[in-house]
């Protein structure tokens, strides 16, 4: 799991101090000649924390209806980004350190990110399925990126896996629980306990990335 520092403040300090602000942003504080590797080994160490910590301010703040302005932000693989409006872009949204939205398409701005988060979601949600099902022996149909609101993945009983293209807005490791859920169903049609002992034989820690996927899901749901 990467955690993106987005400030460090140095001082005559002597110890380090990790400090997750107001609006999800990272800040670190320490001493003056500390080592920029040392910082980074004691932010991964603690990006769990960190990430229950950023879930939980997001889980506590009323969601606004995005307006699509200039520093506003947008969640992608867990991580926020602020938009950037420019002018004589020829692609319609591009990913850099930030969101880059060409100014020609500003009107259609919401229509413009739910095709670029769709077609992220596709290649990443697409590669992931292929990796769990060929390294567990899964069996599917077909894979389909939908819009749903009520869901994060579903599995027919013929094997078609659905997943929200919102998924995408979330960690990594999160999609990758979902996937594992709906694969899972592939082989059992039910949450029967052979069906969590499957999930949890791929991955352990499965109770932890659900609990943290219903914090997201007040979010972006």
């Amino acid at each position: 799991m990467s955690v993106t520092v987005d400030r460090i403040i140095r001082s005559k300090r002597r110890t380090l101090s990790l400090i997750v602000e107001n609006n999800g942003s990272i800040t670190v504080r320490a001493p003056m000649r500390m080592s920029e590797k040392i910082i980074q080994e004691f932010v991964v160490k603690h990006a769990n924390w960190v990430e229950k910590k950023q879930a939980e301010m997001r889980a506590t703040t009323p969601v606004q209806p995005k307006q699509y302005q200039p520093g506003e932000t947008f969640l992608y693989l867990g991580r926020e980004y602020a938009l950037e409006v420019v002018q004589d872009q020829k692609k319609k949204l591009v990913l850099d350190d930030r969101f880059l939205l060409a100014e020609s398409v500003l009107k259609n701005a919401e229509q413009v990110f739910q095709d670029w988060y769709r077609q992220q979601a596709r290649l990443i949600i697409s590669e992931r399925i292929k990796f769990f099902a060929e390294k567990y022996e899964f069996h599917y149909d077909r894979i389909r990126i939908t819009s749903a609101r009520t869901r994060w993945g579903s599995c027919s009983s013929k094997g078609t896996l659905n997943f929200s293209w919102r998924l995408i807005m979330t960690p990594l490791d999160i999609v990758d629980y979902v996937v594992i859920h709906e694969l899972a169903h592939t082989v059992h049609h039910n949450h029967s306990k052979r069906f969590w002992g499957l999930v949890e034989k791929i991955l352990p820690d499965y109770k932890d990335q659900r609990k943290r996927l219903k914090q997201y899901g007040q979010q972006v749901l």
